[in-house]
């Protein structure tokens, strides 16, 4: 089986195997898109494409076809320059044709550089501005509770967002009027644009900084790159009514692509035909070993 027989229904809930081959293929994309364009943002897109790939192929409650439906599950990537990657997992969920990702960062295209919720279908919110996705992901977690509706609002965040205020006067109001279903995951690759978390802004202790502020913090870390982890990650969502919730998972800058993981220079870096041309194959190779256990 590959990924092109699996995606013939991608309505259906997939299962971890199946997960991290759809990933492969994403990531492979994405780095193609972004060789194309000479453009882009490709370490924060690698690091969360199987945290993006299990929530639209596993986890939401959306419809496809009424992208605006008002019971939809939400999701909001803060962290938006690196919309390749919820470009990427939009077009395959059915959102909108997969021939439109070559036209990523062009004059009128509906994929401009940051995600745009009046341009693209599928969009939660127009995301780029580090900081603001947890206010407005606590927003529109509050009106669920206010109409009195079951949605879940899930918000990703990479480290640049919550080296922002509003991410934590954001994580304050949330303690406080705690609404239902409100998540966040923490894309935590560790590096930035030009240095390492630590050189930049130390986050750590991450997690007792999130339990200080009144969040019930998962007590593990999950691998973010590893699909069945993920998965237990949603089993743990799921286990009790102590809101808001908020996820630490552990990922790989450049995930795929041996020469850009972990490394800051290709969080925005041109992919020149030399890197794509030595990367190429490390992706192709991923994708065929994970296809092979289908």
């Amino acid at each position: 089986m590959t990924v092109k027989d699996l995606l013939k229904n991608p309505d259906r809930k997939f299962n971890a195997d199946e997960l991290a081959a759809l990933a492969a293929e994403f990531r492979l994309e994405a780095w193609d898109v972004l060789h194309q364009r000479g453009t882009g943002h490709w370490g924060g897109a690698a690091s969360a494409m199987e945290l993006t790939t299990s929530l639209y192929f596993n986890r939401l409650n959306i419809r496809t076809k009424e992208p605006r439906w008002e019971d939809r599950d939400r999701f909001i990537l803060s962290k938006g320059h690196a919309s390749i990657n919820l470009y990427t997992v939009l077009a395959h969920r059915g959102f909108f044709p997969a021939e439109l990702l070559p036209s990523f960062r062009t004059l009128g295209s509906k994929l401009q550089g940051h995600p745009t919720m009046n341009k693209l279908e599928g969009v939660d919110l127009s995301t780029g501005a580090l900081g603001h996705g947890l206010s407005v992901g606590l927003g529109m977690a509050l009106a669920a509770k206010l109409s009195g509706k079951d949605y879940w609002t899930y918000v990703m965040t990479g480290e640049g967002c919550l080296n922002e205020g509003q991410s934590w006067e954001a994580l304050m109001c949330a303690a406080k009027y705690k609404p239902r279903r409100f998540v966040l995951m923490v894309d935590y690759n560790k590096v930035q644009l030009d240095g390492t978390e630590d050189q930049i802004m130390p986050m750590e202790p991450l997690r007792d900084k999130l339990t200080a502020f009144g969040w019930n913090v998962c007590p593990q870390a999950f691998d973010g790159n590893n699909t069945a982890d993920i998965l237990k990650s949603f089993e743990w969502m799921d286990q009790d009514e102590v809101w808001p919730k908020a996820v630490i998972y552990d990922t790989v800058k450049g995930k795929g692509v041996s020469f850009t993981e972990g490394k800051n220079t290709f969080h925005g870096a041109v992919i020149d035909d030399d890197n794509f041309n030595k990367g190429l194959p490390e992706l192709k190779a991923d994708l065929e070993k994970k296809e092979a256990r289908l």
